[in-house]
């Protein structure tokens, strides 16, 4: 399947209810896809803005839930991979390195009372933290 080089912007409403706005081109075959920089906003609420690939969440992008959540940082086939900070609705967050929406590597995790902890994540288990101390 060829798609078009050139990209046009479009506001699209899908049949269950999402909403596009942005940059898409056609392919060869007619199709219309999500490529260049866009915002998808669900019924549900969650709010996608940033760069789109292939139909697909690819590149860099920000993606906002209604919990309060928030991922900012690289995409790849709608997936978190790639350094990224999320922030969770309690108000910690991660920073570092992510692999198909699981945390994986070397990162910080900031807690409720702002201390830093660096280590290796994976997944769930992040195995020998250490406190990020700050000399000022």
């Amino acid at each position: 399947m060829e798609i078009q080089k050139t990209t046009r912007k479009m506001c699209y409403i899908f049949p269950n209810g999402d909403k596009y706005e942005g940059e898409c081109c056609r392919t060869s075959n007619g199709v219309v896809m999500r490529k260049g920089f866009g915002t998808q906003t669900s019924v549900s609420g969650v709010t996608y803005t940033g760069e789109w690939d292939n139909d697909m969440m690819n590149g860099s992008g920000t993606l906002t839930h209604p919990s309060g959540s928030i991922y900012t940082g690289l995409f790849r086939d709608n997936m978190y991979h790639g350094q990224g900070i999320y922030k969770f609705p309690d108000g910690t967050e991660y920073n570092g390195t992510f692999n198909n929406n699981r945390l994986q590597g070397d990162g910080e995790f900031t807690d409720l009372q702002g201390l830093v902890w660096t280590g290796s994540f994976h997944n769930k288990a992040a195995l020998g933290l250490k406190l990020k101390v700050n000399m000022q």
